[in-house]
């Protein structure tokens, strides 16, 4: 299978000499103290002019293995609402990308409600847009792509828990990658506010409570089972901290403060 790109030119540049500028661009912040060892992070997915910058931070201070597993929201109706790929290549203007047969197979086992579903893949750009940041930095490196629909907390939890022992069983390093945004379309003051809220558990590893207070307060943050799952796999594998790394607003980009979207960049050790 082979899936190319769906938002190449929209989201990020199609050229491969623009795209390579652009995130050589946003990852030039790099952080001055030596590469860190990360078991997962959280990075946004709008078009690289908004949230370009905060997945940038958190990448560049990053030492990135040559294997990853990519769970993100997926935005549209179609497919599953638990959809994994286990099989292919997808391509971005870098290049192909490889899937980890290996780790996907291993994930898909473990978790029984994880359907192999392209569609659900097909048009979705909370995944892609993270491959080219990847080939930039880690070239050579294999993915696991998952795209989740709404879904209840047992069974993201169940998932986070299916992630970590099959990262546990690995040989090598892998780096789990939590794509989404936060709060959508209300003002920056509202919106900083429930993205406070959101971090707040994220900052603790709390994934019950990020699931909570989601719901609870109706924070608009898109990927936020993907980040219970992340979160619940992280502290099964020994996380003991996370930080954030950087934290904007569209209206940091735009200049519009009154509908705008939050992004927030952490890490997780």
């Amino acid at each position: 299978m082979l899936r190319p790109p769906a938002v190449a030119g929209r989201f990020y540049p199609a050229d491969p000499a623009d795209l390579k500028r652009q995130i050589s661009e946003l990852t030039s912040i790099a952080a001055e103290s030596p590469p860190r060892t990360a078991v997962a992070c959280m990075v946004p997915h709008a078009g690289y002019r908004y949230s370009g910058r905060v997945a940038g931070a958190v990448y560049a201070c990053l030492k990135l293995p040559r294997r990853f597993v990519l769970v993100g929201p997926r935005h549209f109706p179609n497919g599953k609402a638990q959809a994994i790929l286990s099989d292919g290549l997808w391509q971005t203007p870098l290049g192909l990308a490889e899937i980890d047969a290996q780790l996907a197979g291993e994930i898909k086992s473990a978790c029984p409600f994880l359907c192999e579903d392209e569609e659900a893949h097909q048009r979705e750009h909370a995944l892609e847009v993270q491959l080219p940041f990847l080939q930039h930095l880690a070239n050579g490196f294999r993915f696991v792509p998952i795209a989740l629909g709404p879904s209840d907390y047992d069974l993201l939890e169940a998932l986070g828990r299916a992630i970590a022992g099959a990262v546990l069983r690995q040989p090598e390093p892998v780096l789990i990658i939590a794509s989404s945004d936060m709060n959508h379309y209300e003002s920056d003051e509202i919106t900083r506010r429930k993205d406070a809220q959101a971090l707040e558990a994220v900052l603790a590893l709390d994934s019950r409570g990020l699931f909570d207070v989601v719901r609870r307060e109706g924070i608009t943050m898109c990927g936020y089972g993907a980040a219970v799952s992340v979160l619940t796999a992280a502290r099964l594998l020994g996380a003991k901290r996370a930080e954030l790394e950087r934290y904007a607003t569209s209206g940091d980009v735009n200049g519009d403060p009154d509908e705008v979207v939050g992004y927030a960049g952490v890490i997780v050790e």
